[in-house]
């Protein structure tokens, strides 16, 4: 056996007879996705009495076993750094890390290194079976580098694949608090419209027509007046680049911080330079999804981080007791 190859043993059983061969192996391996097997099958991975088996879409029989040569994956082409991560929750299947602000997600130009991967590279080391056979944490979603909070990588194929398809469902529970300039008309309410690049700034997102950008849904509610502004809770029905920031912008209420979509009063900006508040005031403060392998029912919360329970305290129309 070549050296980081290891070999999965899989037998398929009475209820699965009939089904076709990358079927009954995803059920039997469950770190491997479905798209991983077609792979590794098409590639003579898999034997049946020493045979290779190379179609995926063969039907298998009860009582046939088949072993899966499993490469080593691959190094990721990011490098692995210790920085220090608050892991709200992890398993041999997934990891949900409370991000603060500042911290980039994935590298790319401008930020090579010092990221939430090289982060969960260093944490997960060991334990990453591999996406796509590349030793690396999937990212299924990202927030912000000046968004705080909730957010969840997958450790392997088959949580990253189901996953991406709670995603795409819109089946996610995200939930974000903002502390927004002004009180909306509407104490509660739906925003509905597609965002797409900004044509007069290719660094922007902007409202655009239907068939120009990505459909997009928020729903909002106003949770406390301020002075002159308002925390609202953002619930997410899809997930789009800067939805908050540009659906809120959109009702005429941009985020307190934000330097790209908002234009703060006189005395916002004086607060926000008072309180050395320097990003937008935006909180993933809950996070919901369904297991992808155990189908468990799972919930997180996150408290905002103190610089957003300072900015709000700040702008209480009656200031707590102290």
């Amino acid at each position: 056996m070549d050296a980081g190859v290891s070999i999965r043993q899989a037998v398929v059983p009475d209820e699965a007879a009939g089904w076709r061969l990358d079927r009954a192996l995803a059920a039997a391996l469950p770190t491997l996705s479905r798209e991983r097997l077609k792979a590794l099958i098409s590639s003579g991975k898999v034997t049946r009495a020493a045979n290779a088996v190379r179609d995926p879409a063969i039907k298998v029989r009860p009582g046939d076993a088949f072993e899966v040569s499993v490469p080593a994956p691959m190094p990721a082409g990011n490098i692995a750094q210790e920085i220090p991560l608050n892991v709200v929750f992890e398993d041999e299947h997934l990891i949900v890390i409370d991000k603060p602000a500042g911290l980039v997600v994935h590298p790319a130009c401008g930020n090579l290194d010092g990221t939430l991967v090289n982060a969960l590279l260093h944490h997960c080391r060991g334990s990453l079976s591999g996406i796509g056979g590349v030793e690396r944490p999937g990212i299924v979603h990202r927030i912000d580098k000046d968004t705080s909070g909730l957010m969840i990588a997958a450790k392997t194929d088959r949580a990253h694949g189901g996953l991406a398809e709670q995603f795409a469902k819109h089946t996610i529970d995200r939930r974000y608090r903002a502390i927004v300039s002004g009180r909306p008309r509407l104490d509660n309410g739906r925003i509905e419209g597609a965002i797409g690049r900004s044509p007069s700034n290719r660094k922007k997102m902007a409202m655009v027509a239907a068939g120009q950008g990505k459909h997009a849904v928020t729903h909002y509610s106003v949770l406390e007046p301020l002075d002159h502004a308002a925390l609202v809770e953002c619930r997410l029905e899809t997930g789009r680049t800067h939805q908050v920031r540009v659906h809120m912008a959109s009702l005429g209420h941009p985020l307190l911080g934000d330097q790209f979509y908002g234009r703060p009063s006189r005395e916002h900006i004086a607060l926000l330079a008072r309180l050395d508040f320097r990003r937008q005031a935006l909180h993933a403060a809950r996070l919901g999804f369904r297991h992808p392998i155990t189908s468990e029912t799972l919930a997180f919360e996150s408290n905002v981080p103190p610089d957003m329970q300072q900015l709000f305290n700040a702008l209480l129309l009656v200031p707590p007791s102290k």
